[in-house]
């Protein structure tokens, strides 16, 4: 009943115009907020779907780091006991640290990564070769795989390079000695790989024996066990178990924990968005406000009749509650609507373009999620309603009268 008496309000024309101007243009605005919540969420979560890929192939499914320290004991009993948990993929054992490289008169402090010969079932860097073949080479003859940023900042090529580079890198030693606290070693480039600039200006790879014996680790130290899941849906309740089997003194991280710093701040910002844009909804709310306060006291004869019908104080406050809610729905569907147009037209066609040409792509990727259109809905009707509450209590507290 509430809500044919609303729909009749809502369509039919006031006899004060500014009446019906507020109204459309309430719904313009939460038409306007919810086109705008929708399509920036969708580029966030986009953008953030890209990210993810690109991480994805440098960080493994899992990665077992020591709990204190840079470096862990792993036996091959150890070793054999993980292999038989189920779900596991591939492993891979890795010696990561900071090194100094150095061209002739030109050097630069990079992450040096030792993983042995089965670092490909962990990790996508050997699929992402941009120059070069990935070949890390052996204890007497290194190669280093240099990300693509090293490449430019030591001056080299990296697969045409036949000068052997300087590696200096921290030895685990008794001495008070400061010189012999550093190693050095000579390694020749075998390729560049292009993944993403956090790691291509940061990250050269070698292989493993290399890393120990420059670096005097004993045969069974690490720093890190990567491991890859069959099914990376998996990776939770794998990752509970693999801690129970190694006990305290190992962490085992996630690739979300692993780069928990990045995907915190990602989603942060989208929620700060999400926040300013919502600020647009609750300025509408103050206009539905003075539109459903001027219907209220231009329908207080049609209030009364519908008093003296025996419409008691509840049904009035449900006509005007489900007038705001009303302009609420059409609005946001008619955003929402136009947000969908608009986000498929950027899919297909990449109508709207990035700025620059630094980046991976050069037009703003979007996906949409079932959850941010109910996010958004409901943002919009709480609002509305809320808004709506204080003039649909004063219609219903309106007293009886029937004098024109």
């Amino acid at each position: 009943m509430h809500f044919k008496f609303a729909w009749r309000y809502f369509k039919a024309k006031k006899s004060t115009n500014a009446i019906n101007i507020i109204s459309w243009v309430t719904a313009g605005v939460i038409a306007f907020s919810t086109l705008c919540q929708v399509l920036v969420l969708s580029v966030f979560n986009g953008f953030e779907g890209l990210v993810k890929s690109l991480y994805s192939n440098f960080y493994s499914d899992v990665k077992v780091v020591p709990a204190k320290g840079k470096t862990f004991t792993l036996t091959q009993a150890q070793l054999n006991k993980i292999h038989t948990l189920p779900g596991i993929k591939g492993t891979s054992l890795n010696i990561e640290e900071k090194a100094l490289l150095q061209n002739t008169e030109q050097q630069t402090v990079v992450l040096l990564k030792g993983v042995d010969s089965d670092y490909y079932k962990v990790s996508g860097v050997p699929q992402k070769m941009y120059d070069g073949v990935f070949n890390t080479g052996t204890a007497d003859n290194p190669k280093l795989i240099l990300g693509a940023g090293i490449e430019s900042a030591i001056g080299v090529q990296a697969d045409r390079n036949l000068f052997p580079i300087t590696v200096f890198l921290p030895k685990k030693t008794k001495s008070n000695n400061p010189l012999a606290a550093l190693s050095e070693g000579n390694a020749t480039t075998s390729g560049s790989f292009a993944i993403q600039q956090d790691f291509d200006n940061k990250y050269v790879i070698t292989n493993l024996a290399f890393m120990r014996q420059q670096m005097n680790y004993k045969p069974d130290e690490y720093s890190a066990l990567e491991i890859s899941l069959k099914d990376p849906g998996q990776t939770d309740e794998f990752t509970k178990t693999l801690q129970k089997t190694l006990g305290s003194q190992y962490k085992v991280l996630t690739k979300y924990e692993q780069n928990m710093s990045l995907y915190n701040s990602m989603r942060m910002e989208k929620w700060f968005i999400y926040a300013v844009l919502t600020l647009i909804l609750i300025i509408a709310a103050f206009n539905m406000v003075g539109a459903l306060t001027m219907l209220v006291l231009e329908k207080r004869k049609d209030i009364s009749v519908l008093q003296s019908m025996g419409a008691d104080k509840s049904l009035i406050k449900k006509i005007f509650l489900t007038e705001g809610v009303l302009l609420a729905v059409v609005g946001a569907g008619t955003g929402i609507v136009l947000a969908l147009i608009i986000a498929f037209l950027q899919m297909k066609y990449h109508l709207i373009k990035l700025a620059g040409a630094s980046f991976l792509i050069d037009y703003f990727p979007v996906k949409l999620e079932i959850t941010d259109f109910i996010l958004v809905i409901f943002t919009a009707l709480i609002i509305a309603f809320t808004a709506s509450w204080f003039p649909a209590k004063k219609a219903s507290e309106q007293m009886f009268n029937l004098k024109t």
